[in-house]
């Protein structure tokens, strides 16, 4: 009689290189389960991608994914009890909540004598793995990258291809989808799929269009939000719909040039932001340079409505918050102008910029949020300088100048001559808002404010 195995799935939702899918339907009759648990911190946005994400990967499965909903550590120790369960697999989560509950769960399945066995599948290199030379954690990126993770004498693992069939067990008590909650919205719903495809079939293909038509030329032009240079996996690789050693090896099977090398550091950098997460556990909610607990911040929240709803008068910066809300998903070089806009010029807290992003991104990812906030503001680990506060003007003048991403997303600008499109103040009879701040003066004032804390 063949051994039934609780396969426990959470943000990897793919059968491809899936280790602890692998290693479970080696082992015996395959249990997968999804828990949407009852302390779940999740954005709007990432409801409904996960939604679509649990869909896909349930047919892939043959509809065998069963659906849990409350208190994870109760659900695994009842099914496991009540199916006879002796062993339980998953892959690791390296958020700090998270894997706090994991190794709860470990120890209690542990103490009634229940195997358990982990897997990494979602980071190319453990973070205990790459320390420096006095053993303790790297704090910039780039020797992170150089020095300690491409000099280990091991690569990133090899994608897994699953190796069989997967025979799974049944326990004819499946519960529908809807019970999880995550697709109430409707509305937005129907919004998303109108921009998005989503599992890991279309994971895949995305990655694969992306090396034909956007790979060449990605150093220099992935700042550009009207191009073609972005691969637009960010949601995907969260969610596990493909696993990093996917895309890590399928760039490599190219010659390695300055645009795949550069594709990769930006892998690199989700490294980094995890690696962080997982040694300096309060990343997402502390400042990481302590001297900002005492920066001067201001809030207001006429302003940081219009931020949110791309009102603010500076095309570039209500482009960006507009495409946000329209598709979940906002250009890079565009965030980084949109938090600059908020932390520095408006002066208003990464905090606030950083829960706005979490409940509106398909893509919101704890580490990198955390990670990426804090580096436009200055607080975090090998942060911008404050003192680099992006002007939105010459910013949409180099990246957008024929203003394509503007008229995109801005319908009221789409007849605006282009040598106004930045600035549509300076044209006559053009109805737009009127910018809510002056960018010399908000500059001025967000230096004043540095140099209270710089010493």
């Amino acid at each position: 009689m063949s051994k039934t195995v609780l396969f426990w799935f959470k943000n990897d939702l793919r059968i491809n290189d899936n280790p602890g899918l692998n290693f479970s339907s080696n082992k015996g009759l395959v249990f997968p389960i999804y828990i949407h648990d009852e302390n779940s911190k999740i954005g709007s946005a990432s409801k409904l991608w996960l939604h679509n994400s649990l869909l896909s990967l349930d047919k892939s499965l043959d509809n065998n994914l069963n659906f849990f909903s409350g208190n994870s550590l109760h659900i695994i120790l009842s099914l496991c009890k009540k199916h006879n369960i002796q062993n339980v697999v998953w892959n690791k989560s390296f958020e700090p909540e998270l894997s706090s509950l994991e190794s709860k769960i470990e120890k209690s399945l542990r103490k009634i004598n229940i195997e358990v066995t982990k897997f990494n599948a979602s980071l190319l290199w453990e973070p205990t793995d790459v320390l420096k030379s006095d053993g303790l954690p790297y704090k910039v990126f780039t020797p992170f990258y150089r020095k300690g993770c491409l000099s280990l004498s091991d690569e990133p693992r090899k994608p897994i291809h699953i190796s069989r069939n997967i025979n799974f067990f049944s326990c004819n008590e499946k519960k529908p989808i809807d019970l999880l909650g995550l697709s109430d919205n409707k509305k937005w719903n129907r919004k998303i799929l109108r921009y998005w495809s989503i599992g890991e079939v279309h994971a895949k293909n995305k990655l694969l269009n992306f090396i034909s038509k956007g790979l060449i030329g990605y150093k220099k032009l992935r700042d550009f939000p009207s191009g073609k240079n972005n691969s637009m996996l960010s949601p995907h690789i969260h969610f596990g719909e493909i696993s990093v050693n996917q895309i890590w090896h399928e760039i490599k099977k190219y010659p390695l040039d300055k645009d795949s090398d550069h594709f990769l550091s930006e892998i690199g950098w989700r490294e980094f932001s995890y690696y962080l997460l997982h040694h300096f556990k309060k990343l997402d909610e502390e400042n990481f340079q302590k001297k900002f607990d005492k920066f001067p911040w201001r809030y207001d929240e006429k302003l940081f409505s219009l931020w949110k709803k791309g009102k603010t008068g500076f095309p570039i910066i209500d482009a960006g918050m507009r495409q946000l809300w329209e598709t979940g998903y906002i250009h890079n070089r565009v965030r980084m102008i949109v938090a600059s806009f908020l932390v520095k010029n408006l002066q208003i807290h990464w905090h606030h910029g950083r829960d706005w992003f979490w409940e509106c991104l398909v893509d919101a990812d704890l580490a990198s949020n955390s990670a990426s906030w804090q580096w436009v503001a200055g607080s975090g680990a090998d942060a911008a300088p404050y003192f680099r506060i992006f002007n939105p003007v010459l910013q949409s003048k180099k990246f957008d100048p024929n203003g394509e991403y503007i008229r995109k997303y801005i319908p009221e600008l789409s007849q605006t001559e282009t040598k106004y499109i930045h600035t549509p103040w300076e044209q006559k009879n053009v109805d737009y808002y009127e910018p809510i701040i002056d960018l010399y003066n908000s500059r001025e004032e967000a230096m004043k404010s540095y140099n209270q804390i710089k010493n």
